[in-house]
Formats: C-alpha cells, structure tokens, sequence
C-alpha cells in the first residue's frame, strides 16, 4: 500500500513571565513536492508576552484571522493519518500540537545518521543543513514554517531511497501490528492520463482527498517568506538529479568530493521555491 509524505513545522510565541513558556503561533505542511497542504496561525490560549517575531515571523497582527487551537489539530490530525511525517526535531512540532504519531511513519531529519554525518554533528540545525546540502541560505530573518517545511523536505528527498530501506523492517512490522498491508513509500511514476497528480499521487493543487476535505476556502493570501497556496515549491530545482544539482534559472552544478560547486543561493537571490 502506497504511502504519501508530508512536511510540517511550526511557529511558537512565549507565554508567561518573561516569555519563557512556548505555545504554538502556526502550523505549516506541505506535500512532497512542496506544495502548501496547510497553513494556519494559531489562536494562543493565553496572553502572549513575547512574540519572537525576529524568530518565529509571527506578529500581533496574525491573530486577527487566526483559528482556535483544537480545529487546527484535528485538521492536522486528519491530514497526517497514516502519512510519512517529516520534520526537523519533530518532537518539538508533534508537542505543541498535542499530537502523536507513530515512530515508524516518523522521518527526523535532525536525528537521521547521514546528515548528521554531513553536518558533523549529533544535532544538526535546518539552517545549516539547507545552506550545506542544498545550497540555500534560509532564516536570514523572521523564520517561515511552511519554508522550514519546504526545506526539511528537499533534505529528506535528498536520501528517500536510502532512509527508506533502512526502516523497510520497521515499516513492515508496524503494518503488520496495525494488520495492514505491507507499507512502502511510492516510488512510481505518473500513470498517463492521471492529470493533476504528481509524483506520489497528491493533487498538485491541494494534497490528497483528505487534505481536500479540511482545506479551507480562503482567498490566496501571501505569507511571509512562504509562498501561496497552490503555487509550485521549486523543489525539483534544489534536490539532485541523478548526482547533479540544478539550480535557476536551468545552470546544473555537480558536486564533487562532497562539496558544491559554483555560488551558493541565498533567499535574497529570488524565491527558490517558486
């Protein structure tokens, strides 16, 4: 039984004295490809005494359309149901959610051994894993989720097929738990005829059926750093290709020994996920 992917993130504000308490501000997932499957701002259930805007990008003002906390996590909890959940530090997310998810269908790019290898270190940051295997420069400023979820799952693109057999048994044993079919990820290509879907089945425009369902009807608004929903991620342009990195407007750059050749792409140089 084919599995679908999803990325998420969140944004958390400081509640209490000083603002040492975090409570979830916004929630972003995107599918595999980057598209945006939801992206909500939080109604904090106390009163905010920092906002952290020059971290989390998130600014009084945000609240004034903001969703109370229990729609967003059943939203959240019906779109990631037996989905691939990836995430940096997940646990964090997962946490503010008030959510759980199971550790087999859990990908956490903070603690999988090959990009701590790279980053050469137990606990790598998504910032410095985005600047050294993808060559973008992200969090120059206010932190974007639905970016932070964009990058997090380029990086898990980067080594799907390797990640994968590594946790084939675990995938197995936990169908086998939950008397399913054998889990896999989707690895096929788009059938002909099959308009509108994209590599792993989801609806380019909005996800798949469930995310259909709970998306909400809104006109497209722009989001800091983040992109509008619908709008294709461009990640097809920052992972690799068959070993070469291709980057816009269409110049390939191959890595060679490890390292990438040629200038890195910061944020300010344009808008990689579009």
């Amino acid at each position: 039984m084919p599995i679908h992917s999803l990325a998420i993130d969140c944004e958390m504000v400081g509640l209490g004295h000083l603002g040492a308490e975090s409570c979830l501000a916004r929630v972003s997932i995107v599918n595999y490809h980057g598209h945006i499957i939801l992206d909500e701002f939080v109604r904090p259930r106390e009163r905010v005494t920092d906002w952290r805007t020059w971290v989390s990008g998130v600014r009084p003002e945000d609240m004034h359309d903001a969703r109370d906390f229990m729609d967003v996590q059943r939203d959240v909890a019906k779109l990631v149901e037996g989905k691939v959940l990836v995430g940096h530090a997940i646990q964090n997310d997962t946490q503010a959610l008030l959510l759980s998810h199971p550790a087999p269908l859990t990908r956490d790019t903070q603690t999988f051994s090959k990009l701590r290898e790279a980053a050469k270190t137990k606990k790598p940051g998504l910032k410095k894993l985005t600047e050294l295997l993808l060559g973008v420069k992200i969090q120059a400023g206010g932190h974007s989720s639905v970016t932070d979820a964009r990058a997090t799952m380029a990086l898990y693109r980067l080594f799907k097929s390797e990640w994968e057999s590594l946790v084939h048994r675990q995938m197995e044993a936990f169908a086998a738990r939950t008397k399913a079919r054998p889990l896999t990820t989707h690895h096929g290509k788009r059938k002909a005829g099959a308009a509108g879907e994209d590599d792993e089945g989801d609806n380019v425009e909005g996800g798949d059926e469930v995310s259909r369902g709970v998306k909400r009807q809104k006109k497209e608004v722009e989001f800091p750093g983040g992109g509008r929903k619908g709008v294709s991620s461009g990640l097809s342009v920052i992972v690799r290709r068959n070993g070469v990195r291709v980057d816009p407007p269409g110049r390939a750059r191959a890595r060679r020994g490890g390292e990438v050749a040629g200038p890195v792409v910061s944020e300010d140089a344009g808008n990689w996920w579009e």
